[in-house]
Formats: C-alpha cells, sequence, structure tokens
C-alpha cells in the first residue's frame, strides 16, 4: 500500500530524545510487539461524567454497574475487524486483545510494522544523566495508518520505545548496616527520620482501622537496563526482615502481575548498580503501604518504561477482575510536555482515558508530582507539570519536611533543598482547569503566554530526604533514610485503605469533593515555602494542594457528607451535553 493512502495519526508526533543521534536502522528481523488502541463505538451509550460520580458521597454512591461501563467503552466489533484485516495484510499476528481497553497487541518484525504504519524505525544513541551510554528504538514525526482506519485507531504504542516514567525516588541521605540484638533486629533512626508506620500518629490516620479487605496496586516500571543487567524488582526475603524484625508488624500479601517486561527483577539500590534499575523505587512503595496500610494486599504490576508499558499497565489494572484494586499507587511520572519528550500526546490521552474508567470504577489513584520543583527535569529553562500527576482524574501528591515529637506536629514546610531535590507542582499545559478546580486560585503558569490549566498537586506528605522514611535495602541487611513524593503517593494510598475499610465504601476519585466540600479543616495547610516558580500560602497552593494528612478529619469528613445529604444514584449516560473523553 503507499503512502498515499495513509494519514497521519493525530498527537503521534515524535522528535529526537535531546541530545540523541541516530546509529543505523533498526534490524529488519527485530521482533516487535505493538499496541493498538480503539475508538468508542458511536453507537455505544455515552459515558458518564466521571467528575460528576465522584461528587455523591462513597457512603451514598450506587456502585458501578460493570455491565453498563462495559457497553459504554467497547470497541465496535466491525472496527476490530478492520483492524485485524488490516494486521493480516502486513503479516502481523493477534497476540492479545482486551476488549475492556479497547486494545489489540499485534506482534511483527520492524520491517513488517515499518511498511504497516509508514514509518522509519531507527536505533538512537544518547548519554543519561550519568553519562552512560544508552539506546533506545525510535522514529521521528507521525505514525500512519491506512484512510480506511481514520478515526478508528486513537493510538499505537511500542514502535518508539525511549525511556519513560523516570522514579520520583530522591538519592538516599544515608545507608548503614542494620543493628542486630540477639536474634532480632532493630533500627537506629536517625535524627528527625521516621519508619513509615511511625507517620501515622502525627498524620492521624484513623487508629483503629489497618485497610483490611483493601487492595493497593502498586505500579513497578524496569526492563530498561543493559542486556542482562537486573532492572528492577524487590526480594521477600528483605521484606520479611523489615516487617517481622524491623517493624514488629505482619508481612504484608503481595501479588506480582507481569503486563510487560522481566517482572519481579531486582537489583541494586546502593548506588552501584545501572542508574535505571528501579529496585529501591519498588522496595520503597512496598514498606510504605505494608506499614501503613497493614492489613491491605498488595499487588505489583510489572511493566516497562515505555509508553506502551504505561498505557497497557494503567488499563491492566483499572480492567483487572481477578485481583479489583480500590487504589492505585503510582511513583513515576515525567514533565508532560518537554521538547524531545518521553510523551506522546497520544499516549497522555489514552492514559487519561483509563485514568476515567478507574474514577468511574470507584478505583483512587494517587500520582508523585516530581522531585525538582518546578522545573520538573525539563530540560528547557522552563515550568513543567509532571504527568500522570497532571491528569484531572488522579490525586496528585506533593512533598513536604516535617518535624515531629511523636504525635505532635512540631513544623511542616513545602519540601524545597534546591535544585533536583524539591517537591513538583505547577500548571498543566495540556490539561483545562478541571470544573472541581475552579473553586481554588489556580495560578497562571510561569511559562508566556501565562495560560491557566490544571494545576497540581492536589495534596502532600513528607517527601524531604531530611526528614524522610528509614526503609530496608533490598539485600536485607542495610537501613536506608530516603525521600521523594514517591513516598509520599503511598502514604495517601495506605491512608485511602484505611478509610475504605472505615466507610464501608471505596472513595475512588476524592477530587470533586476534596474541593467542593472538604477543602476547609480536614487537611493540615502547609503555609511556607515554594518549589522555584510557585509559592505555598493560606488554602489550597501549586506546592502542597490543600496540604498534609489530617486522616482521621477526613473520613470523619466523609462520614459527615454521607449523613446530611439524601441518596444519589450512579449518574446514567448523558443523552446529550458534556461527555467524558473515555
Amino acid at each position: 500500500m503507499s503512502q498515499s493512502h495513509y494519514v497521519a495519526l493525530p498527537d503521534s508526533d515524535r522528535m529526537p530524545r535531546r541530545g540523541a543521534v541516530v546509529a543505523g536502522l533498526v534490524n529488519p528481523g527485530e521482533l516487535l510487539s505493538v499496541t493498538v488502541y480503539l475508538r468508542r463505538d458511536s453507537a455505544a451509550p455515552a459515558m458518564p461524567d466521571p467528575a460528576e460520580y465522584a461528587l455523591a458521597p462513597p457512603t451514598l454512591r450506587d456502585a458501578p454497574d460493570e455491565a453498563e461501563l462495559t457497553a459504554a467503552n467497547r470497541a465496535a466489533p466491525e472496527d476490530v475487524e478492520k483492524v485485524e484485516r488490516f494486521a493480516a495484510r502486513h503479516g502481523l499476528s493477534v497476540a492479545a486483545t482486551n476488549p475492556l481497553a479497547r486494545s489489540i497487541r499485534l506482534t511483527g518484525t520492524a520491517a513488517q510494522m515499518s511498511e504497516a504504519f509508514q514509518v522509519t524505525l531507527a536505533r538512537y544513541t544518547y548519554q543519561d544523566r550519568d553519562q552512560r551510554q544508552r539506546s533506545y528504538r525510535g522514529r521521528q514525526g507521525a505514525v500512519h495508518v491506512p484512510a480506511e482506519l481514520h478515526g478508528i485507531v486513537t493510538a499505537v504504542l511500542g514502535l518508539d520505545n525511549r525511556p519513560l516514567g523516570a522514579h520520583l525516588l530522591t538519592r538516599q541521605v544515608s545507608r548503614s548496616p542494620l543493628a542486630q540484638q540477639g536474634d532480632a533486629a532493630f533500627a537506629k533512626l536517625p535524627p528527625g527520620a521516621f519508619l513509615p508506620n511511625a507517620l501515622a500518629a502525627p498524620y492521624t490516620y484513623p487508629s483503629a482501622l489497618d485497610g483490611t479487605g483493601q487492595t493497593i496496586a502498586v505500579l513497578a516500571f524496569n526492563g530498561q537496563t543493559q542486556p542482562g543487567v537486573p532492572s528492577g524488582g524487590y526480594r521477600l526475603s528483605a521484606l520479611q526482615t523489615y516487617f517481622t524484625q524491623v517493624l514488629k508488624a505482619p508481612v504484608p500479601l503481595i501479588t506480582d502481575v507481569r503486563v510487560h517486561g522481566p517482572g519481579n527483577d531486582p537489583g541494586r539500590d546502593d548506588g552501584q548498580g545501572d542508574p535505571a534499575d528501579s529496585t529501591g523505587e519498588i522496595m520503597l512503595d512496598l514498606q510504605v503501604v505494608g506499614a501503613l496500610a497493614p492489613g491491605a494486599s498488595i499487588v505489583v504490576y510489572f511493566t516497562e518504561f515505555t509508553e506502551q508499558g504505561w498505557v497497557d499497565a494503567m488499563n491492566a489494572i483499572v480492567t483487572d477482575t481477578v485481583n479489583r484494586p480500590s487504589i492505585i499507587s503510582c511513583s513515576y511520572g515525567n514533565p508532560e510536555d518537554d521538547p524531545g519528550s518521553a510523551w506522546t500526546r497520544m499516549a497522555i490521552a489514552t492514559v487519561d482515558q483509563a485514568f476515567a474508567q478507574a474514577a468511574l470504577r470507584n478505583i483512587s489513584i494517587c500520582c508523585a508530582s516530581g522531585d525538582d520543583g518546578s522545573r520538573d527535569q525539563g530540560s528547557d529553562n522552563r515550568a513543567h507539570a509532571d504527568f500522570p500527576a497532571s491528569s484531572p482524574h488522579v490525586l496528585g501528591v506533593g512533598g513536604t519536611r516535617l518535624v515531629a515529637d511523636g504525635a505532635r506536629v512540631v513544623s511542616e514546610t513545602v519540601w524545597d533543598d534546591g535544585p533536583g531535590s524539591a517537591t513538583g507542582g505547577g500548571v498543566s499545559r495540556w490539561f483545562p482547569v478541571p470544573t472541581w478546580q475552579a473553586s481554588v486560585p489556580v495560578p497562571p503558569s510561569a511559562n508566556p503566554p501565562h495560560h491557566k490549566g490544571r494545576a497540581v498537586p492536589d495534596v502532600s506528605a513528607v517527601a524531604d530526604p531530611q526528614t524522610g522514611v528509614v526503609i530496608i535495602s533490598v539485600d536485607g541487611q542495610h537501613l536506608i533514610q530516603i525521600g521523594g513524593t514517591s513516598a509520599a503517593a503511598p502514604q495517601w494510598a495506605a491512608l485511602l485503605a484505611r478509610i475504605n475499610q472505615g466507610l464501608g465504601a471505596p472513595v475512588g476519585f476524592l477530587n470533586p469533593l476534596l474541593y467542593g466540600k472538604l477543602a476547609n479543616g480536614v487537611l493540615r495547610d502547609i503555609t511556607q515555602g515554594g518549589n522555584g516558580a510557585y509559592s505555598s500560602g493560606p488554602g489550597w497552593d501549586a506546592c502542597t494542594g490543600f496540604g498534609s494528612p489530617g486522616g482521621q478529619a477526613l473520613l470523619n469528613g466523609l462520614k459527615a457528607l454521607g449523613a446530611t445529604q439524601a441518596h444519589v444514584p450512579a449518574p446514567t449516560a448523558p443523552s446529550s451535553g458534556k461527555v467524558s473523553t473515555a
């Protein structure tokens, strides 16, 4: 089929990663896996608005009707058939389908994929921030599809596998051998540091609750190190030592789900391994979630640091009818609009559609807002919001510096230790101000032309590594003091697990109620400090949102809303007017 019969896929344009150069064409026989996402069936019922659904107090919401959501989110059978015929014409195999996500995974050689989607695939090399030589398979310009698939195919992911989703884990402050006392290990905490479960007292987590009955999904990205080098995972023996001998707490129940990549592949977290190894991040997330919600089950979804890995993992979680997580903890992100960014707008839109589906299924998503201040590791001296925290369907979590004396908070300020160690926060370039955020003074973007958009974060928790959490190393023999908004996001995931248990109903998408009904007197307002381009102040701000937990106050507030309002049925699909983009 000639190029003239093809059209460009909207928002699929790519440019090389900054500093990357072409090293040569991809081996035409290299095997590739590509995920194709399809439009919703135009004849399907319209999707309910997730924000409207989330305005009802959790205890008064009707449970979502899975059959109705599936019907409203379906792809047209004839559209699926057209993609399958297209694949067959080009010698591509259908490896998997996910009807709930409207996705089809195709496999074939690089030559077949290049011809099918009219792209030139090349090998690009570049140096990472540690001056290590890296490479990725990439493309320039747009992906193309045959004219008969125009409007049917909404995204094609996997042709370009540049790394995406940097873990938001700041550098370790200290690393020391785990002390031994008789047959038991114990922790000698550095001044100002916390064991994760000790944060329950100053943040007033509901003390009679532990997250029992809840399932927390933890995202784990790996698969981007050199061949033969571990790329990220956890070691159960180390976690067993930490929970039983350091925290004197039960070991959490952990289940693994592999979406892409090697699955659980623990490497090193001592700074001597490959910088792309995400072992330290995964170990941190599991220890914080497990310490603060010891009764909850944890499911770790392993996937790759690519657009395809991101989108497929999110859809796998949202459509998981076996584990059915009620909360997602996400400690990864990238600037949403940096030149040469890992994100295309095509992928951002597809991920956000999965987030909207999560909101309609009463799944809460807690996303770290970044660890490099308002710059967010951008390469252009501009301010950037971090995606996925900038999605209008997630709870963006910023970072603070916390000083506490037992249960008493002595002081709490914006986390800002300077470039490379400060809370993310700012104004989205791609997402407009959501209706539920119109009640707060969203600042204009620090970048010309100073537009307003979805602003992050929404809430915060301790993230400064100087007042950070102490966890165990993957070797099971060392304690690490560490921080980052990747420590703050799982704190909020664990809190929501306890609140779900206390309500007897899932909180789901918290933001509409948080901004509309719970903006005052529930969270601890952080009024001192800034993150570069933005400053904190009374009420909501683009550094720490509404502030850090008041856990019991948040639970009480949600209970009170349920006691004072009439029952609200789940929204039906609108016949006209605003419709979700999902």
